[in-house]
């Protein structure tokens, strides 16, 4: 705690916001003066919030996960998370807490633990990880009334957005104040933002992370997305990281390049050697990728609108070929240098928890080099036009199913985590099917 204290003084913080991320990725936890937050060294919180659904709700299996009693984990702040609140109106502090049991163990429901584990993994074979992601999102209109499509938000020139304006400087420059103010909050917290581009949906854009250790850009990816719901706020816009926000819009995704470094001699593994351009380590990574990936897809597209993104006329991943500098594929080796080689997992959607979705390739990744697999031969054509059908589940439900029945990634993810994950991925589900849409209104109501 000394780090943490020498913090809160140095900046004068007078409020801390003591967070942790939860099944879906988003913030959890309680303020505390500064005093009081000092004087509780962390504190706790009840462990049922690791396994609450989207819509406040608790999987039918939680009691058997989780005592009944409904006891509080252990908080320990984690001081390399430290940053300030640059949109709050008195000086303000946050920190993302690691979850522990009474007994001083990682919480296996915790999705840090959970990455942490995944990183161990790797450190036991003397390799450190190293990923860059790529968030998606849009910038829509306030929409205060669910049953109403969302627009895209309108903006300097007043005039909405219709056309494709992929890479657009202009189409960016019509959010300039909204973007002015994310940067600004983005450097006041020392969140390692890249370059920001606009895709190819109306009001879209994506961001870029510099490459670095996966937990710290996945805390980085977790306040991210806190800054730049804020950031719309203040500037009277939404921000969306939904996987598929409008029928005729693309979807938005999390791409996540990865590499592995040996730890000893600082090189990157996936280099070739003597003419060769990649590494059998490389291919072993890649093999294990496109292996589990169906498996893990759970994690990748966590929503039941996650889904709807995985369409092949919406230049979404849906097969699972690989290709170098391929964006059709599902995964991509990008051109690089041979320190820069590099795996682009391309099927992440924006909606994912950074944690998990981080933790879930390099597993696969892990699963393939330990198990030495081959890759199919890189493909050269557009993936789309070779005639295979969507290589993925099509549904939530179908995609946890192939998560169940995967003893490898239960084993590497945690048993008792993979059973949480799946108990409360499933009520949402559930909660989701009762809802009868408007479609079916439409089309079933007098037709059948």
């Amino acid at each position: 705690m000394e780090a943490v204290t020498r913090f809160l003084e140095e900046n004068a913080i007078t409020e801390v916001e003591s967070t942790l991320p939860d099944m879906t990725g988003n913030a959890r936890g309680k303020f505390y003066p500064t005093q009081k937050f000092l004087a509780e060294k962390g504190g706790r919180i009840p462990e049922t919030l690791l396994v609450q659904t989207v819509t406040g709700d608790w999987a039918d299996n939680h009691y058997d996960i989780v005592d009944a009693s409904d006891r509080d984990m252990v908080l320990k702040p984690d001081p390399n998370t430290l940053r300030l609140v640059p949109w709050a109106n008195e000086p303000t502090a946050q920190v993302i807490n690691d979850c522990y049991t009474v007994d001083g163990e990682l919480h296996p429901l915790s999705c840090r633990s959970v990455l942490r584990k995944v990183l161990a993994l790797y450190e036991k074979e003397g390799l450190k990880p190293v990923i860059a992601p790529e968030v998606e999102f849009y910038l829509i209109q306030k929409n205060t009334d669910p049953d109403y499509e969302l627009k895209p938000a309108i903006g300097r020139s007043g005039r909405r957005e219709t056309a494709r304006q992929s890479y657009s400087i202009d189409a960016v420059n019509e959010f300039d104040p909204i973007i002015d103010t994310l940067y600004d909050y983005c450097e006041a917290q020392g969140l390692d933002v890249d370059t920001l581009i606009h895709e190819t949906g109306a009001a879209q854009m994506e961001i870029n992370f510099l490459h670095g250790d996966p937990l710290d850009l996945a805390d980085q990816v977790f306040t991210f997305k806190r800054t730049l719901r804020e950031t719309g706020m203040k500037h009277g816009v939404y921000a969306t990281f939904m996987a598929k926000p409008m029928q005729v819009e693309p979807g938005s995704s999390m791409h996540i390049h990865q590499s592995l470094v040996d730890i000893e001699t600082g090189e990157n593994i996936f280099a070739g050697k003597e003419g060769e351009r990649f590494s059998e380590q490389f291919y072993h990574y890649l093999g294990g990728l496109q292996k589990f990936t169906p498996n893990a897809i759970s994690f990748f597209a966590p929503n039941v609108n996650s889904y709807r993104r995985f369409t092949p006329e919406m230049s979404a991943p849906v097969n699972m070929k690989w290709g170098i500098d391929n964006r059709t594929t599902g995964l991509r080796a990008p051109e690089a240098v041979p320190a820069a080689t590099r795996i682009e997992n391309r099927f992440p959607g924006a909606d994912c928890n950074p944690y998990l979705a981080i933790a879930a390739t390099l597993a696969c990744g892990y699963l393939g080099l330990k198990n030495k697999l081959q890759p199919t031969k890189p493909t050269t054509d557009a993936a789309a036009e070779e005639g295979d059908a969507v290589e993925l589940a099509r549904t939530l439900e179908e995609a946890l199913r192939l998560l169940e029945e995967c003893p490898e990634l239960r084993e590497i993810m945690g048993s008792e985590f993979v059973e949480a994950y799946i108990g409360v991925k499933r009520a949402e589900f559930e909660t989701f099917h009762k809802v009868i849409s408007s479609w079916e209104r439409e089309y079933l109501l007098l037709n059948v």
